[in-house]
């Protein structure tokens, strides 16, 4: 069982990134393995920086023995994916865009069909965007097929779109408790869903 955290911030060591630290070590506390990922640090490795469409399907020409190429290939090793991005004038930073406009070759794959997701934002002011970052999180997710949850579980409530934070994060107790809600979804999700991605390999 393989979670990954993709930090979507140009901060490999900011508010997103202990956000996403809280959900994985809730994810690894119930037997998952995982890994966070500093996407800034990896996509600018790509051959070209912006996706222009060069080949319809894609072939990935732009990215091929890159670091990218690396990324991309073991997100496609997932169980689950907790995206993580702070608020850029209301949606996801560019780094975290600039990743997934590169990944039409796994959607031509269906790659991610039914990989479980859940997203988590941080902003500067409590209503700073952040549900509208978690939603366009989302609807990368929803695009590639991937199974959503949110920030709820049976043991605590139903809750929201996913952990969001004011920062400073690690001063926001209900953002960490909502991580770490969150990152516990999204292992049990995957692990009841794991014959569902099984199929891809048969």
């Amino acid at each position: 069982m393989l979670i990954l955290g993709l930090n979507g911030s140009p901060n490999a060591e900011g508010n997103t990134s202990f956000m996403l630290k809280e959900a994985l070590q809730a994810a690894a506390e119930t037997g998952a393995e995982t890994r966070l990922i500093n996407v800034a640090e990896i996509v600018v490795t790509a051959n070209q920086l912006f996706c222009d469409a060069c080949t319809t399907p894609c072939a990935g020409v732009c990215y091929q023995d890159t670091p990218l190429e690396d990324l991309l290939n073991l997100i496609k090793q997932a169980d689950g994916i907790i995206m993580g991005s702070p608020v850029y004038f209301g949606t996801i930073a560019s780094p975290m865009k600039l990743l997934w406009d590169k990944s039409r070759a796994l959607r031509k794959e269906k790659a991610l069909v039914d990989v479980v997701g859940a997203a988590i934002s941080v902003g500067g002011s409590r209503f700073g965007g952040q549900e509208t970052t978690v939603k366009a999180l989302q609807d990368i997710m929803l695009v590639h097929g991937m199974i959503l949850v949110g920030d709820g579980a049976y043991n605590f409530d139903a809750g929201h779109l996913g952990a969001s934070a004011q920062r400073p994060a690690a001063q926001d107790p209900d953002a960490v408790k909502r991580c770490r809600i969150l990152g516990h979804r999204v292992a049990e999700v995957a692990r009841a869903t794991v014959a569902l991605r099984q199929r891809k390999k048969g």
